[in-house]
């Protein structure tokens, strides 16, 4: 990481105040000038009544006080993200489960559908990360985790790289009735704040919004 530094025999030069609280001194600054030489200008035999005087003073504190509200909304909305990265530091090294693609490199990765109880019959599809159907796998109609080996019908092992599950529940007539993303469990790696939302990044590089995450466990080993 590079670390910038004060060259030495050089004094650190001054850094000048910038921000909306320097705009809204220098505003209010104007303002009062501005309405100093109004005061001065005005017509003696028709003086600007002092209620308009009192009308403008009162909305520039209105704008102001509102600036200042805005400023410290956005201080207190950084302070509790950066609170809510620290609670989710501990999040770190865990398995997070959630419906995004899991990282396969030789180890099962944990699959946890979700299929609908009046379903016939429940397939789980398996997809690389081109999209393409490498796997099909029929599965009880229950939520109990199965784990995938990654190993085709001949016992070849997969690819290494992100694999995608997908639950089809099929009727009694073998029509589809729902088609959705299967949940996984894939280890935290890290912990981001990206637009002002926390994003956990899994194996593999793949990102996930923590409001997504259903479930959280002590990684598993195989």
């Amino acid at each position: 990481m590079q670390i910038n530094q004060t060259m030495p025999g050089t004094a650190p030069t001054a850094v000048s105040q910038t921000g909306p609280g320097r705009v809204i001194s220098s505003d209010f600054d104007t303002f009062l000038k501005m309405l100093t030489v109004q005061m001065t200008n005005q017509d003696p035999l028709n003086p600007i009544d002092s209620s308009d005087y009192a009308v403008q003073l009162a909305t520039f504190s209105g704008v102001e006080q509102q600036a200042k509200t805005n400023q410290l909304l956005t201080a207190l909305s950084l302070q509790m993200g950066a609170s809510g990265m620290a609670q989710m530091a501990s999040w770190v090294g865990k398995e997070a489960r959630a419906p995004v693609a899991g990282f396969f490199n030789g180890s099962p990765i944990t699959v946890a559908p979700n299929p609908v109880s009046y379903a016939d019959r429940v397939e789980v599809v398996v997809r690389n990360a081109f999209g393409t159907e490498v796997q099909r796998l029929p599965i009880p109609v229950s939520a109990d985790a199965l784990q995938w080996a990654g190993v085709g019908a001949d016992g070849t092992p997969m690819a290494n790289g992100l694999y995608t599950f997908e639950v089809v529940n099929y009727d009694g007539n073998g029509d589809i009735i729902l088609q959705e993303p299967a949940d996984i469990y894939a280890r935290v790696q890290e912990v981001r704040s990206e637009g002002g939302q926390t994003v956990l990044m899994l194996a593999g590089g793949v990102g996930v919004l923590a409001t997504s995450v259903s479930a959280l466990r002590d990684p598993a080993y195989f």
